[in-house]
């Protein structure tokens, strides 16, 4: 998983240089991407004004909610295709929706985290495409008037020689929109066929829309995995994104500095943080090399393929789609209160109260992240790290009581040495073999000097599954009994106290 901070915008990846539309460009005509704390680019051939990224993200969250957005089917991730489809899913004549009020709150509290105005009467509209997973012709959605406005998002980079220093950004956000996702089809190359699974039609969303504020891949990374943290401590969105619970959408362009932006093209559905930072990098590469070899950037949308590290055409929007927005005649406008809105003879129980969420937000990551440095004296890049890795924090906090060993200490053994031995073996902190437990013991061991720092360490290699260093720990019983141990012994002890 990418990490909430990150390291600045200081290069293209080697792939995504080389895979440009119009094949590699002449030594010295190459543009690198922005730097973290500027927005322009080197300038390409000589002469030429330097090149402006500019990035902006569409980000679709699936709301943590036992039921859909408008009815009163099941949400459950991998069922049994079309098992959770009610009649308002399958859009079934007759049928009306009826709005879940859990989705509300969490896009009121979702709006709140995000430094957003909420608008206390929102409207619901219908947006006109056909697909094949899309029954009923159209999505309801909230294009005139979205429930949340004009917040804004912080997020850190690392920047420097040695990524040592720390720069934070703000990216605006323009709306929070509640909207129903549509089913999934499935294609099937071998018969020739589409399969439709409805299962995922009408469950909430909330679309997250950034404003043109970015400038690089790893900006967009940083800016996304911190709202990702954001929605999992508020528990609005679980936002997988190997379970397509947080989908992203990336509008790139360039232009020279104090020209109009440039046509820009939209990246599609890009389910992984890491996809985003190549996709984007790779997309402001491509446009560069095909303006400067004298083509034109279209209008278009396109996907991002994983396995060649490019982006390819999906179609063209030069004709603009006409998606015949009108009002939801089926949905009254949404109103939500606050305390000097809320009529005095109104059942608390059945309106969303902005006042309310707003006194029972958690503290975000930003909060989190003040109190380890101050608390425990560590470096503010730690801090990310321990947020950005699922209970990581936890884990460090249980060693710290349980161990004599200062703080600051203990978090280099955590970063440096558990966390590689998890990532050599594709192991989450849940998973982790080596307990809080098993590293405070060793950490007091090596605080009294009982044992050294290569002791210490070949036991966690040992119980992060490394069978090899065994032997070592075998050869240091025999050196510290002068060989009068039994090795066979010595083996069956280490291996019954290991696996304690």
């Amino acid at each position: 998983m990418a990490a909430a901070v990150v390291r600045g915008c200081g290069g293209l990846s080697r792939r995504a240089r080389q895979c440009g539309a119009g094949g590699p460009v002449p030594h010295g005509q190459r543009a690198v991407a922005s730097s973290a704390t500027g927005g322009a680019v080197s300038a390409g051939k000589s002469g030429l004004a330097p090149w402006v990224p500019v990035v902006g993200l569409e980000i679709h969250a699936q709301i943590s909610s036992n039921s859909k957005l408008f009815s009163g089917s099941q949400v459950q991730f991998a069922a049994p295709p079309n098992s959770l489809v009610s009649f308002f899913d399958a859009s079934l004549p007759g049928t009306l929706p009826v709005l879940n009020r859990r989705c509300v709150e969490a896009a009121v509290m979702t709006g709140l985290a995000l430094n957003c105005s909420i608008n206390k009467k929102s409207l619901f509209d219908r947006k006109h495409y056909f697909y094949a997973d899309l029954p009923a012709g159209y999505q309801i959605t909230q294009q005139r008037v979205p429930i949340a406005v004009n917040g804004s998002l912080s997020y850190s980079l690392c920047t420097g020689k040695k990524m040592s220093q720390m720069v934070t950004k703000t990216v605006r956000i323009k709306q929070i929109q509640l909207e129903q996702d549509s089913g999934k089809s499935l294609h099937d190359d071998t018969r020739s066929q589409t399969l439709v699974d409805l299962n995922r039609a009408g469950v909430g969303l909330m679309e997250v829309v950034m404003e043109p504020d970015m400038c690089c891949g790893e900006e967009a990374a940083a800016a996304v995995r911190e709202l990702q943290l954001i929605l999992q401590t508020l528990g609005s969105s679980q936002a997988v994104m190997a379970e397509g619970q947080l989908r992203v959408d990336a509008n790139v362009s360039v232009h020279h500095p104090g020209e109009p932006y440039g046509v820009r093209t939209e990246v599609k559905n890009i389910n992984s943080i890491r996809f985003l930072a190549k996709a984007v990098d790779y997309e402001i590469q491509r446009q560069i090399e095909e303006l400067e070899n004298g083509g034109t950037i279209l209008n278009e949308t396109r996907a991002f393929d994983s396995k060649l590290g490019c982006t390819v055409p999906m179609r063209d929007k030069e004709g603009k789609q006409d998606y015949r927005f009108m009002p939801e005649p089926n949905l009254p406008p949404l109103i939500v209160y606050d305390a000097k809105s809320l009529p005095a003879n109104m059942n608390h129980q059945q309106v969303v109260n902005i006042d309310w969420i707003h006194e029972r937000l958690p503290d975000l990551p930003s909060v989190k992240r003040e109190k380890l440095v101050e608390q425990y004296g560590i470096l503010p890049e730690h801090s990310f790290t321990l947020l950005n890795e699922e209970g990581l924090t936890e884990f460090y906090e249980n060693v710290v009581k349980q161990t004599q060993m200062k703080p600051k200490k203990v978090i280099g053994w955590i970063l440096n040495d558990l966390l590689s031995y998890l990532k050599q073996h594709s192991l989450t902190v849940k998973e982790s073999p080596v307990s809080s437990f098993l590293l405070a013991d060793l950490l007091n061991l090596l605080e009294k000097k009982d044992i050294s720092s290569t002791a210490a360490k070949q036991v966690m290699a040992v119980k992060a599954g490394n069978q090899k260093v065994l032997n070592k720990l075998i050869g240091l019983v025999q050196r510290e009994t002068q060989g009068r141990s039994n090795p066979v012994l010595v083996k069956q002890l280490l291996e019954k106290k290991l696996s304690e």
